[in-house]
């Protein structure tokens, strides 16, 4: 392996660790137990082993490696076995309540008993009713919410009530004109503001062009 392989497969065994120290199993299927990486081999409890055909030279030694992979055992030829299983037959150890691996066991295992899909209302029903929580949530009570207490609180009055009348909006007082106001207004006034506006203007504009009187 490259040094990217090892680190994946470092990485691997740690997450296995990982995983395994919170009480979580982890599964690994393959065709071959040499696919999986030797430290990761070596963390696995159970193995389901079905039937291995050592037709080349490559599965021969493939199988001889899946052998020392198992306990020891004087009840069978583990090489011999491997290659002798039949449809729904395989090579079984597992760990016992010490944490031990149990002797091999060439078992015949049982076809799954599942269903791909819903298993029905009158399953569901009886398996309901048979809960013990059935007699506690078993009733749906619909409270009053907090939704529903606002919107009574905003809702409408009833029919015939009329709404109570509104205040009168007072209107605004009308304020006297000030000294400034009141010049303002003066039409001699406003006819100096004109004219004072005027020649500032023609001043500026002399000044920006460059013909303003020296």
């Amino acid at each position: 392996f490259n040094d990217a392989s090892k680190a994946f497969l470092e990485r691997i065994e740690q997450t296995v660790k990982l995983i395994r120290s919170k009480g979580v199993g982890v599964f690994f299927c393959t065709q071959l137990p040499t696919d999986i990486p030797n430290n990761v081999l070596s963390q696995l409890g159970a193995r389901v082993q079905h039937a291995l055909r050592a037709f080349t030279p490559e599965d021969q030694a493939a199988l001889t490696k899946t052998v020392k992979t198992y306990p020891k055992t004087k009840h069978y030829e583990l090489d011999s076995a491997l290659t002798s299983l039949g449809i729904g037959e395989a090579i079984v150890t597992v760990l016992s309540e010490r944490g031990a691996p149990t002797p091999v066991a060439w078992t015949r295992l049982r076809a799954p008993r599942s269903k791909m899909g819903s298993i029905g209302a009158e399953a569901i029903s009886g398996a309901t009713a048979s809960s013990d929580l059935h007699a506690k949530y078993a009733e749906t009570i619909d409270r009053e919410s907090a939704y529903e207490k606002l919107a009574a609180k905003v809702a409408a009055p009833p029919a015939g009530e009329a709404p109570p009348p509104e205040a009168p909006t007072p209107k605004p007082e009308k304020q006297e004109p000030g000294m400034v106001e009141q010049a303002m207004k003066n039409p001699a006034v406003k006819s100096f503001l004109r004219s004072a506006a005027s020649a500032l203007g023609r001043e500026i504009t002399r000044g920006l062009f460059g013909n303003r009187r020296r």
